[in-house]
């Protein structure tokens, strides 16, 4: 090695040093989280929804995952925790004034800007700070202008993003605090539990699980179905069926009525016996007592059958 009038070699070319894992681009994520539907991976369009961990989608690619939960690869891992279309809330987004549509002939090298803003500060939605709605209306909001527009006044910093100051809320909660109004439809929301952070770090969407699984869990465990009941009906089998079929009742003034009815006609037919004369009576029954197997049409004729 070296003195042989060739290159010397250094440390850099005789020791493996161990590479540097790659890192992903925050610019990227943050752009595909705000701008691309979470669970297709396609650009936000119009009716977009979101689930109760802040995640967002388009309402087309959340219909075909429930139509079929394998439609999408990782749709199990992305959402699987949306049962149906009630678990979701449309998203009411204010367009962006500013962005203008993009020219076939024009090639631009600078991100798109965002499709939605503010309604109160306009600020653009791309994740430069974080945006949250409201879960009863779903009008979509920054964070900073809701806070300052809020009538209630809050305890901390964040108490706002779900999970963070529960401990706090708790007792509040329970003794009935005033409603807010939402400053774009009016609608009446808690700020306790109704606004969602949207799109909204990992720790913070453990604790936004963690409330939507003890709201899950608090549901009343729904009945069955009237297809459900009708199916277990037919299942039973009748001794059941007569058993617990309740039995009929009688208006006691009718029962009256038709027993009154019954002993006049009895009176009557025994009055009408009596007025019979004896020729009469001989046609009916024998003088001898004795029953026998002609009626009054075949009385004293002849049959060999007989």
């Amino acid at each position: 090695m070296g003195n042989d009038g060739g290159s010397i070699p250094d440390r850099r070319d005789l020791v493996r040093t161990k590479q540097k894992a790659e890192q992903a681009d925050k610019a990227n994520q943050l752009r595909a989280m705000w701008f691309f539907c979470a669970l297709s991976k396609r650009p936000l369009q119009e009716p977009i929804v979101s689930c109760p961990l802040g995640k967002i989608y388009n309402k087309d690619a959340i219909l075909e995952f429930l139509l079929d939960r394998k439609s999408f690869g990782d749709g199990e891992e992305i959402c699987g925790h949306i049962r149906s279309l009630k678990d979701v809330k449309t998203l009411k987004l204010t367009p962006n004034p500013a962005k203008t549509p993009p020219s076939a002939t024009s090639s631009e090298s600078v991100p798109d800007r965002a499709s939605f803003v503010c309604p109160l500060n306009f600020k653009e939605m791309n994740g430069s700070q974080p945006f949250v709605y409201i879960s009863t209306c779903g009008c979509v909001f920054s964070q900073a202008g809701l806070k300052a527009l809020s009538t209630t006044p809050s305890k901390s910093p964040g108490s706002d993003i779900p999970g963070e100051t529960g401990k706090e809320k708790g007792p509040d909660k329970g003794q009935g605090q005033d409603l807010d109004l939402c400053p774009q439809c009016g609608a009446k929301y808690d700020r306790s539990s109704d606004i969602l952070l949207l799109n909204p770090p990992p720790e913070i969407e453990a604790q936004m699980r963690a409330a939507m699984e003890a709201r899950r869990a608090a549901e009343p465990v729904k009945g069955k179905g009237k297809k459900r009941k009708a199916a277990a009906a037919d299942a039973e089998p009748p001794s059941k069926k007569k058993a617990s079929s309740p039995m009929p009742t009688t208006n006691p003034s009718m029962a009256a009525a038709s027993k009154a009815v019954a002993e006049s006609l009895a009176i009557e037919e025994a009055k009408r016996k009596a007025m019979m004369s004896d020729a009469v009576k001989s046609l009916y029954a024998p003088k001898d007592g004795q029953k026998k197997k002609e009626t009054f049409m075949t009385m004293g004729t002849f049959t060999r059958y007989a």
